[in-house]
């Protein structure tokens, strides 16, 4: 799910980073299935191996009508092809709602989520903001620094721009008051 035309680097394109890595990954947002909870993991034999020692004790199995579900819908490419389009107007819409507003975008080629840099409207720490911004707004945000190992205070948060427009124009109402 790559957008205006950029290709999916893939670590499986490198074969010695293929012989490496796991691939982890769910159905969810990339073939809009969201609520399902079926993913995927694919490596070399010999890391999968290793993988099923450690998996088997935490997953049993995905239960069989939404496997049986999820095989019909794949069935029909048209369900997923154009994704990546659909997002792609999706982040233009909420980009375009927001475009008034004190927070500064990071323009995302990828995924379903807007980074937006927040230092014009607050000092707070984005984990702070972030709660305020549900207590007081009922606007949910994911703070960035949860994301690193260290303290960092990056003044971003993250939004996701895979709802309905009706959510992205209230969310965006919201955002340009801030």
């Amino acid at each position: 799910m790559v957008f205006e035309g950029a290709a999916h680097q893939s670590v499986c394109r490198n074969k010695t980073l293929r012989e490496q890595s796991i691939i982890v990954s769910s159905f969810g947002k990339t073939v809009h299935t969201t609520g399902w909870k079926i993913g995927y993991v694919a490596a070399p034999k010999e890391l999968m191996n290793e993988f099923r020692k450690i998996h088997q004790f935490l997953v049993f199995v995905v239960n069989h009508p939404l496997q049986l579900a999820l095989a019909d819908f794949l069935k029909k490419k048209s369900n997923y092809s154009d994704l990546k389009h659909f997002y792609e107007k999706k982040r233009d819409l909420f980009l375009s709602l927001t475009k008034s507003s004190r927070l500064s975008p990071l323009k995302t080629y990828v995924s379903y989520f807007q980074l937006m840099h927040y230092s014009a409207i607050s000092h707070e720490l984005d984990t702070e903001l972030a709660i305020r911004l549900t207590k007081e707004y009922k606007l949910a945000t994911i703070p960035l620094s949860v994301f690193y190992n260290s303290n960092a205070n990056v003044k971003l948060l993250r939004f996701c721009f895979a709802k309905k427009d009706e959510t992205l124009q209230k969310a965006a109402e919201i955002i340009c008051r801030l």
